[in-house]
């Protein structure tokens, strides 16, 4: 493989970094209603649906303003239909609508409607992951791992291990051999090709990009960073 810090900038640079950023959330700071934007988000993206479906959906939240608890329980179950609906998430629209009103029920209740407190009362990262497992019945494996693996940097016990996809794309690109432990690996090559103005959730995102937009579908001809693979097709 070439140069690691070249091919970590084409690959953020090609495919985008944080998704929370994409959607105009900003989590730098810690704020309780920018992470509870981040954590709707998380959970339109945790279906089995499309990217660019869940991030219209999200924008038709942000439009009609129903951006917290509250506001949530508020709209009530009609009207989050509605707004799922015209986001297209039709697949999901009645489930959904049914599982937000459950955790925020859950969340303001337990949690005064603030993240930030789940987050104060988690023993350590794994205790961290049952307590929003534990919100309504609708937070899964998958949830959990896209709202985490963006908090990193805020929260101290965001710790979760990278999805299958990420791993897929850093072995393609020789970041993580079979023999290591993906998340260390992966760690301590962006410790030592850093990219200024990012952090690692930002790389971590953009191999989740290419693990599920290029390596999964095998699209190794229209791969941007095809000329840095080690995946035998990209040959």
């Amino acid at each position: 493989m070439g140069n690691e810090k070249n091919t970590i900038k084409n690959l953020i640079s090609a495919l985008g970094g944080k998704f929370s950023k994409e959607l105009g959330i900003d989590l730098s700071k810690g704020d309780s209603h920018e992470i509870f934007k981040w954590f709707l988000a998380s959970k339109l993206f945790g279906a089995r649906i499309g990217t660019n479906i869940a991030i219209k959906t999200y924008r038709e939240f942000e439009r009609c303003g129903v951006l917290s608890p509250e506001r949530i329980r508020e709209t009530g179950w009609d009207g989050l239909v509605r707004i799922l609906d015209d986001g297209g998430y039709v697949r999901y629209d009645f489930s959904t609508a049914t599982k937000l009103l459950a955790i925020m029920e859950d969340l303001e209740r337990d949690y005064d409607g603030d993240l930030n407190r789940l987050y104060e009362k988690a023993d350590d990262e794994d205790d961290l992951e049952d307590l929003l497992k534990g919100l309504g019945k609708g937070i899964g494996d998958v949830t959990v791992n896209i709202f985490l693996r963006e908090l990193r940097s805020v929260w101290k016990k965001s710790n979760p291990v990278p999805s299958e996809l990420v791993i897929l794309a850093a072995r393609n690109l020789g970041f993580v051999r079979q023999d290591e432990e993906p998340l260390r690996a992966l760690k301590d090559i962006w410790s030592t090709h850093k990219i200024a103005g990012k952090d690692f959730s930002d790389f971590e995102a953009a191999l989740l990009r290419l693990g599920k937009d290029f390596c999964k579908k095998q699209k190794c001809d229209v791969c941007p960073v095809g000329m840095e693979c080690g995946c035998k097709k990209a040959k």
